[in-house]
């Protein structure tokens, strides 16, 4: 009896401390995350207001329709560029976080 319970004890703290190292890869993981977000949001509001300012410039529609063109196929092109950075960093956010547990998991089979 006394053993079970060393046993499920070890096996209790092994879990604690797996779980302790998952939850410190998700809070790097998210704040990478975090912080990559903040960049392209700063990075995508000055070129926004670069287009505004040059849209205002424009001597003609024509020349303004080419300004909002431009910009247009630039944004989609940035935002899908950091769309998948971003779902690359959830993925190796979901592989580090469950790292530590993998072991438990292999034990546990």
């Amino acid at each position: 009896m006394t053993q079970s319970y060393e046993d499920f004890a070890k096996y209790g703290k092994e879990f604690a401390d797996t779980g302790l190292k998952s939850f410190a890869s998700l809070t790097k993981g998210a704040q990478a995350i975090a912080a990559e977000a903040g960049e392209y949001t700063k990075k995508s509001f000055e070129a926004g207001s670069a287009a505004f300012e040059k849209l205002f410039s424009a001597k003609s529609i024509e020349k303004a329709i080419e300004i909002q063109t431009d910009y247009a196929k630039q944004s989609y092109e940035s935002f899908v560029a950091e769309a998948s950075k971003i779902g690359n960093l959830y993925a190796e956010l979901a592989k580090e976080a469950y790292k530590p547990f993998e072991s438990v998991v292999a034990k546990a089979k």
